[in-house]
């Protein structure tokens, strides 16, 4: 029987995600499966990955065949590199002190690209965030600047007739005081002519 190592696809559509597992090579994606192996998330970022790692490397050295997808995913949890290292050691090139010491300072070193990578994705999230609330501020002003020309003109021509009419009622005002005078005289002409 070929093993291969490779990926189950489950989770909700646009949202999958991926158990690693040992299966026959003649079995269905989904079907059934020998070992689950861990389980891997492409959907946060950086992709979570949760490996059983003794026992992958128990799989890995019996010589089970690796899907692209699962071979990326192994190496980037350092389980093809330490199965490389024990190799060095069953061809006495190296000793397990050498291959635990050299595995440290891999998993240090790749720890601290990690770590790098969430840091800058945060600096990345703030500036952009910073980045936003400037160009809205920006956008509003901008439009309360065209309300406000938009209605001063509109303020403008409110006072202008306001005036006009203020003139016009003190021009009647005017013109009823000297109206009544210029009656009178006629009232007193009509009663003497009566």
């Amino acid at each position: 029987m070929a093993t291969r190592i490779r990926l189950q696809r489950h989770g909700k559509k646009g949202k999958a995600i991926f158990h690693v597992v040992v299966a026959d090579s003649r079995a269905k994606r989904d079907g059934k499966f020998i070992e689950k192996l861990g389980v891997y998330n492409p959907n946060t970022n950086p992709a979570t990955i949760d490996i059983n790692f003794e026992s992958t490397l128990k799989w890995v050295g019996t010589g089970a065949e690796m899907s692209d997808t699962a071979r990326a995913i192994l190496s980037y949890k350092g389980v093809l590199y330490k199965n490389h290292l024990l190799k060095g050691v069953t061809k006495g090139a190296l000793t397990a002190e050498q291959v635990e010491t050299k595995f440290a300072a891999w998993e240090a070193e790749k720890a601290a690209k990690i770590q790098g990578k969430i840091e800058g994705l945060g600096k990345d999230a703030v500036a952009d965030k910073a980045a936003r609330l400037k160009a809205e501020a920006e956008a509003n002003e901008a439009k309360a600047k065209a309300i406000e020309a938009k209605n001063t003109p509109a303020v403008e021509e409110v006072e202008a007739p306001a005036e006009e009419a203020e003139a016009s009622t003190e021009a009647a005002a005017e013109e009823t005081t000297e109206a009544p005078a210029e009656d009178a005289p006629a009232a007193e002409e009509g009663e003497a002519e009566a």
